[in-house]
């Protein structure tokens, strides 16, 4: 009993420091994903199990022998770094209300029940039906399909807000029924007609076919929008990683006939956008990125082009260098532990719209949080989902004219930099970056 206590320690610390510091190696990157992620987002879950084992083997003797007092001190560790997340993951409902509440106002929100939390994988929401695969488009014989969330209310008559989902999956994988689920459940049980679309992936498709099948999902979405009770005058759009790049692409690319061939004529406007985790930038001009990122994987991969030889094309696809007056109201959310998207590139893109937008450009830097943080329902995605909501609820307000007039203007707010200092911020609402 003494050694086993020792080995379930071990292995459970290396979790835990991994979760802390997550590995950057090329080889050990994905793995070290995936674990660093779920130990983080499952944290409570994990502190609750070690508790309970580490006390099982105690009560079978495993304190008789030096290994096993060892392993009790090693798992203590563990415990207080799980427990440091637990802290962190809570303290995101701060974070983002401090991000959103220029705007937002003080009035909370709909709270996501907190079965959610207890069963995160429970995405099911009661009063939302959900319509599977219906085709919006062919490309090369192949169907294209989104699903549909909506309320059990809901008629063609209406016009309800409506928003589009992106999944990610770095642009080769992915799919609708994986990504979202908690943000679109929420929505839909609160009024929203939401959409969860597929794209073409690569290395069978090339960039820009994933950016034009998410702009022709948007097309269909406005032309269906009496089918679905939507107001084709109000679309949002969301998305995570891949999704959040295309999501940053969409909202600054509206109507640009370059990624709407054969439907050049269709409004791609877009109401507000919320990328989550996104990639900004397609030339890794900061080094965050993996330095094998561009000639391994996105040159052969995605974009079927050098970036030696066309680097415009690489910048074209990069949202840091898309950013115009016109953006619509975005609210960026990133984690500041993230390995696949750096957020020194969600950091420099914010900075830059802020500069030249004339709507709300909100950003939360999320403390302790990996990538994909709201795929499931932990603590920290329920505060991303009531956000996100908060957010886009206000954008609709303010469509209707509902909006008080005091969060209807843009309202100035402090830049809460990095290392800690405070900045003014220029009328674009606040940068929320956790100290």
């Amino acid at each position: 009993m003494p050694w086993l206590l020792l080995a379930l320690s071990v292995w459970d610390l290396l979790f835990t420091i991994n979760a802390r510091w997550p590995s950057r190696n090329r080889v050990l990157l994905g793995p070290s994903f995936f674990a660093s992620w779920l130990t983080i987002e499952l944290a409570p879950f994990h502190l609750a199990l070690q508790i309970v084992l580490v006390g099982l083997l105690v009560w079978f003797g495993a304190l008789s022998a030096w290994p096993g007092w060892l392993g009790l001190a090693l798992a203590a560790v563990s415990w207080v770094g799980l427990f440091v997340m637990v802290l962190q993951g809570r303290r995101t409902s701060v974070t983002l209300r401090e991000a959103v509440v220029e705007v937002t106002g003080e009035t909370p929100g709909p709270r996501v029940p907190m079965s959610k939390v207890v069963f995160p994988f429970a995405f099911k929401r009661k009063g939302v039906r959900r319509i599977k695969d219906v085709e919006f488009g062919r490309e090369g014989g192949r169907r294209q399909r989104l699903d549909v969330y909506l309320p059990t209310e809901a008629r063609p008559t209406d016009r309800r807000p409506a928003v589009l989902q992106i999944h990610g999956g770095a642009w080769v994988i992915g799919d609708k029924r994986e990504q979202g689920l908690p943000l679109l459940n929420h929505l839909a049980a609160n009024g929203w007609v939401c959409f969860n679309a597929n794209y073409r992936l690569s290395p069978f498709a090339t960039w820009p076919d994933h950016l034009v099948d998410c702009k022709r999902a948007l097309a269909f979405i406005r032309e269906h929008a009496d089918e679905y009770g939507i107001d084709p005058d109000f679309v949002c759009v969301t998305g995570g990683s891949a999704g959040g790049h295309l999501t940053a692409l969409m909202a600054l690319t509206a109507n640009d006939p370059e990624y709407q061939p054969g439907f050049e004529d269709a409004d791609t406007t877009l109401q507000a956008a919320v990328p989550f985790y996104g990639v900004y930038d397609f030339t890794n001009r900061q080094g965050g990125m993996h330095e094998k990122f561009l000639g391994m994987f996105l040159e052969p991969w995605v974009m079927k082009a050098s970036f030696a030889d066309e680097p415009e094309k690489f910048h074209r696809a990069s949202p840091i260098d898309c950013v115009h007056a016109d953006a619509p109201p975005i609210l960026a959310i990133h984690g500041d532990r993230d390995t696949l998207a750096p957020v020194i590139d969600a950091r420099l893109f914010v900075e830059r719209l802020r500069a030249v937008s004339q709507e709300p450009v909100l950003y939360a830097e999320l403390r302790g949080a990996q990538h994909a943080f709201e795929i499931f329902g932990s603590v920290r995605a329920v505060a991303c989902v009531e956000a996100a909501e908060r957010f886009l609820q206000w954008a609709h307000e303010r469509h209707l004219g509902t909006v008080p007039a005091e969060l209807a203007a843009i309202v100035p707010g402090n830049l809460n930099e990095p290392d800690g200092s405070v900045t003014p911020a220029p009328a674009t609402a606040s940068l929320g970056v956790e100290n």
